[in-house]
């Protein structure tokens, strides 16, 4: 497991470039909205630690993971944001339905990587199961919004 013993929100400010003048986009999934509201709470909140101002700052809900693609895709068509991060969680249940959300989403986000000029950073937890997305969302090995927003941060850096 990547995780194991591992605490996502562990990174220093000073090894971080100054957010101060980047413009960020959260597309949030409300579909497991306890777990996808920590991690948009753990990457606004570290954007913020960074030097992004909250004013830089915009977030659109879509209704799940598989429409983080499209919420992003719109984004970077309005071409206001240097970067975006897609938070979603996905939990396997009892049907093939959880394969191919995964696999739709990771494909629809790297696709956007390849065609756009404006990073998409994969922030979309698939877990076996509930305990699992909430060690990762605040939890026992942090909060992968955090993890998400200091590579947005070093993405958005890059392409500029």
């Amino acid at each position: 497991m990547a995780t194991e013993n591992k605490n996502l929100s562990f990174y220093n400010p000073e090894d971080i470039p100054d957010a101060n003048r980047l413009r960020f986009g959260l597309v949030v999934s409300e579909w497991n909205a306890d777990i996808t509201e920590s991690l948009c709470q753990g990457a606004h909140s570290t954007l913020l630690n960074c030097g992004a101002k909250e004013a830089h700052i915009t977030r659109w809900n879509v209704p799940g993971s598989f429409e983080l693609i499209y919420g992003c895709k719109r984004m970077i068509a309005k071409g206001s944001v240097d970067v975006i991060i897609a938070i979603g969680s996905i939990i396997r249940g009892e049907t093939a339905h959880f394969d191919y959300v995964c696999s739709a989403t990771a494909q629809g986000i790297k696709d956007l990587n390849v065609i756009s000029e404006i990073p998409v950073i994969f922030c979309v937890l698939t877990d076996d199961n509930l305990q699992q997305a909430k060690d990762r969302s605040g939890g026992k090995h942090g909060n992968k919004g955090t993890e998400a927003a200091v590579a947005a941060i070093k993405m958005a850096v890059l392409g500029k």
